[in-house]
């Protein structure tokens, strides 16, 4: 089968899935092509070493990569993010018949909605079947992540993302989303039912792995004698930090929340924790992928947040998933789906997002819980990884996706 992927991200990022299914699709022995940009995220300005041209054809191992110029952008200027999804958009799909023309299937990585513009037009020109991967609804992320424009301006561009998605469900052979209550929402906006499949995402699988805490990192994490929590990845405008760094402020004489990641909120996150006295919570930066499983080891708890709002009921943050995979207990302040994949299977501890005073008291109840119970936690957070959402179990429901949307190829 010959298969073209198509994502605005792909490895040297630290956005993984795209570059792990390309990988592993080719070492099953698929013809495996991808179309990207320059590597930018999450910092918004190309990696050192690295020079934008119209064209630059790379192979790593079998996957063929070709990389097309984009505005690179990941601040909070809403101008300058559309600037940096359009221009994708519109590179990619000059580069998309001489490049993709001769694949059986496009798998798209969503977001941004603009990827899919070069899929659409090898799929309207040739019939080569789209398989749409949705990690977050469009426009509810963008309007609620408080950068949209307001107003007249922020409905116009309501109803325009909207009817990109609707037209992107329309196209797709199928649509492949991370939750249940994220198939549900995607059936609401236009896509056929009969389309739509739930994949979980996956993690690094070599980076994120139970390993022994060391000295190193307890260090690295500032470990005290008392309870530790690790806060990892993206600090943005929709992870609801703000609420967790008031709610450890509460409980300041009980234990300590580490926050490692960087983001566009991190600036106001700094200054929050300052202005109200947070002396036990501490910023450590961006730390290497390499380093964070053995973070991961040294911190008692992994605290997964999100700002409380309908649309991300159905998102399932990568943290979560690279928790389970280290056998980390878990303090779940979100709703939905991923809060229940931790209360059901008994990976951690959970309570309503956006609720500091609740978040408080589930720190002062993991600070009072056992070493012998955060193990059972932590056993049971491997297991659920290993059985519902590992890298083998991902691949295989995604070729078998793949290769039954390839068959359609020339249907109209």
């Amino acid at each position: 089968m010959r298969v073209g992927l198509v994502s605005q991200w792909y490895p040297p990022e630290g956005v993984f899935i795209p570059g792990n299914l390309a990988q592993r699709l080719a070492a099953r022995g698929h013809d495996v092509r991808v179309l990207t940009t320059y590597p930018s995220y999450p910092y918004g300005r190309l990696y050192p070493g690295w020079r934008q041209r119209w064209r630059q054809v790379e192979r790593q191992g079998s996957v063929a990569v070709r990389r097309v110029p984009a505005y690179p952008s990941h601040d909070t200027s809403a101008l300058r993010r559309a600037a940096s999804h359009l221009s994708f958009g519109v590179t990619s799909a000059l580069a998309a018949p001489g490049w993709l023309g001769g694949v059986d299937v496009t798998y798209v990585y969503h977001p941004p909605p603009t990827t899919v513009a070069a899929a659409a037009l090898i799929r309207v020109a040739r019939r080569v079947p789209i398989v749409l991967h949705v990690q977050d609804m469009w426009p509810e992320s963008v309007l609620q992540s408080g950068m949209a424009p307001t107003g007249v301006a922020g409905r116009t561009l309501a109803r325009g993302l909207d009817a990109l998605m609707r037209t992107a469900y329309r196209l797709a052979s199928a649509v492949v989303v991370i939750s249940p209550g994220m198939a549900d929402l995607v059936v609401e906006r236009g896509a056929d039912p009969d389309r739509v499949r739930v994949v979980w995402n996956w993690t690094d699988d070599l980076l994120f792995r139970p390993v022994p805490a060391t000295d190193a990192a307890r260090a690295a994490l500032g470990r005290r004698d008392r309870c530790t929590v690790m806060f990892t990845g993206n600090i943005g405008l929709l992870q609801g930090v703000d609420t967790a760094i008031r709610a450890a402020a509460v409980v300041r004489d009980r234990m300590d929340l580490v926050l490692v990641g960087s983001g566009a909120y991190e600036d106001a996150a700094r200054r929050l924790a300052a202005e109200i006295g947070a002396d036990n919570v501490r910023f450590l930066g961006r730390r290497p992928p390499e380093e964070m499983a053995d973070l991961y080891a040294a911190a008692d708890w992994q605290l997964v947040c999100l700002r409380d709002l309908p649309a991300l009921r159905g998102t399932v943050p990568s943290k979560l998933q690279a928790a389970l995979a280290c056998g980390a207990p878990v303090i779940a302040a979100l709703a939905g789906d991923a809060a229940a994949v931790v209360a059901s299977t008994g990976s951690g501890l959970v309570c309503p997002p956006g609720d500091g005073a609740a978040l408080a008291d589930l720190f002062r109840r993991a600070a009072r819980t056992s070493a012998a119970e955060r193990a059972a936690m932590a056993g049971r957070a491997r297991r659920t990884y290993e059985e519902r959402m590992g890298l083998r179990v991902g691949v295989d429901q995604f070729e078998d996706i793949l290769t039954k949307a390839a068959t359609q190829r020339g249907r109209p």
